[in-house]
């Protein structure tokens, strides 16, 4: 009877826990697993869903004290922009130019400003100081689909998709172990875990070559 009594006191423990670690974690995971689940159907079907992208194209000179200031530093190809270069780019653009990579050529200044749902570019004549600026969107479905993908989005995003991967993984394996603790009760438990392993194995196998 007490070692009854025990496991009973056990089992009550170890229940009340993964219940607490399972429903934390589905409540951290519930908005991102949608967002995760709708873009997976968007992504498995962008043949057929068409997108219609926007191209914009801008230009301006960039001022003389700038201009000298760029030509001076093109022998020496920094890695980063003047603050006063990319202050007066982001004011004429709104093109977040202080985050970009520059690529350096005698003639000119190439800025590549990929972003998800899209893309954009800045060309700077080093001569003359012509500046232009293209920026191609792609729509809201082509956005979160980068999203999903974590394209052009930043380590912000990428921290937050690895904290998500975290927290899903607590929640399938507590549900793993609440399953394992129903399942005297549930005859179809393990039945249907079954069927979620071997389907994709079988579908894999059969036809994906």
């Amino acid at each position: 009877m007490p070692n009854s009594s025990s496991s009973h006191q056990q089992r009550a423990f170890w229940l009340r826990h993964l219940h607490q670690w399972h429903w934390i974690s589905s409540a951290i995971c519930l908005v991102a697993m949608i967002l995760f689940a709708a873009t997976g159907i968007t992504l498995n079907h962008s043949a057929q869903i068409e997108a219609h992208p926007v191209v914009t194209q801008l230009s301006a000179s960039l001022p003389a004290a700038l201009r000298a200031e760029l030509h001076s530093l093109s022998s020496e190809e920094p890695a980063t922009l003047p603050a006063a270069v990319t202050q007066w780019l982001d004011q004429e653009f709104h093109s977040h130019s202080a985050r970009a990579i520059p690529e350096w050529s005698p003639e000119e200044l190439y800025l590549p400003l990929p972003r998800p749902g899209g893309d954009a570019w800045l060309r700077i004549d080093l001569d003359s100081g012509a500046v232009e600026y293209e920026l191609t969107d792609r729509g809201w479905v082509s956005y979160l689909n980068d999203l999903h993908k974590g394209r052009n989005t930043g380590s912000a995003w990428s921290w937050f998709i690895d904290l998500f991967a975290a927290a899903c993984l607590i929640f399938c394996i507590t549900g793993l172990f609440l399953l394992k603790m129903h399942a005297a009760n549930r005859r179809g438990t393990w039945p249907y875990v079954a069927l979620g392993l071997v389907t994709p194995l079988l579908l894999a196998v059969i036809f994906i070559h």
